[in-house]
């Protein structure tokens, strides 16, 4: 299965009056750096340490990898200075900016990104993590962020795209049910009203398991205003993409009081479309694994929205 993970330049490859910026807000020099993997980005990903015993967290990554990347650090930089103090998000401790070049420099989280397919107890956690962090986060400490419905609605009207230039290689079902896909899909965007603060891309490599177990949900460029219940059921899309787990049982176990049913069939069906539609395009720049990751991203998704859309409809359901 391919990986969630850009082709990673080193924190030697990143200029030297960049590095020297990242020291400034470090306030001392750095003399290690080990490199991580994972995470769509070309730029680095370094934990380092500094000469007086500092450690950090530091990403970076300029225009001409990759002009996207830059401006989702930017965001990030934003969304990740206003965060309220929490042990389930990594302190931002600084930002250099000189136009070209972008790095944040966040607190180091020591840990590992979860086992996929994902283990019953890092699953737990992560599960347990996600309902804690909503209702800390709700109502949103940062009430001016966008609306979840109005950041993700042209996302999850891929249906229509699809339809209006289906793949050769569409799957027999979907092709078959287009009409509906599509008409599900348009419900999604009112589906994700709330006043939660929410992250909107909970997934294995935004995660990390500190060896005590507790859960730290990393990269925030997305964070919004939601439902609380949108990281929960995000993350069982992660679950059902490995494997392993019956994700309606722990849809019904940790979501299934907070959100209607058919709101979880719209989202699904416009996060479907969405992977579907977006697989097509041709691979971004640094970035050559992210439509093969969408492409069974699709897949995965579309194979749970089709068993829950075969069970039995209650009077005044979408069809």
């Amino acid at each position: 299965m391919p990986t969630a993970a850009g082709v990673r330049i080193r924190w030697t490859d990143v200029p030297p009056h960049v590095r020297r910026g990242v020291e400034d807000i470090l306030g001392s020099p750095v003399i290690e750096a080990s490199s991580q993997a994972g995470g769509f980005s070309p730029g680095t990903a370094d934990r380092v340490r500094t000469a007086d015993g500092r450690r950090a967290f530091v990403k970076a990554v300029s225009a001409r990898q990759n002009d996207r990347s830059v401006i989702l650090h930017r965001q990030e930089a934003a969304v990740s200075a206003r965060l309220p103090a929490d042990p389930h998000i990594p302190r931002l401790l600084g930002t250099y900016d000189d136009a070209d070049w972008v790095a944040l420099v966040l607190e180091d989280v020591e840990g590992a990104h979860p086992v996929t397919p994902w283990q019953p107890a890092e699953l737990a956690a992560t599960l347990d993590m996600l309902t804690e962090l909503a209702g800390r986060l709700t109502p949103t400490p940062v009430p001016d962020l966008p609306r979840a419905r109005d950041l993700l609605a042209h996302d999850l009207a891929g249906w229509s795209r699809v339809r209006a230039d289906p793949p050769d290689d569409l799957d027999p079902w979907a092709r078959e049910h287009l009409d509906r896909l599509v008409r599900l899909a348009e419900r999604a965007p009112y589906a994700l009203v709330g006043e939660s603060l929410v992250h909107t891309d909970v997934r294995s490599d935004n995660l990390l398991v500190r060896p005590d177990g507790e859960v730290v949900l990393v990269d925030w460029p997305w964070a919004c205003r939601g439902p609380a219940w949108l990281d929960r059921v995000l993350l069982l899309v992660n679950v059902q993409l490995y494997g392993g787990h019956d994700v309606e049982a722990l849809l019904e176990q940790h979501v299934g009081a907070d959100v209607d049913a058919d709101d979880v069939d719209a989202l699904l069906a416009g996060l479907t479309g969405y992977f579907v539609d977006a697989a097509r395009n041709p691979a971004p720049v640094g970035l050559p694994t992210v439509r093969a990751f969408q492409r069974d991203q699709g897949r995965s998704t579309l194979a749970w929205l089709r068993r829950r859309l075969s069970r039995p409809r209650g009077p005044g359901s979408p069809t």
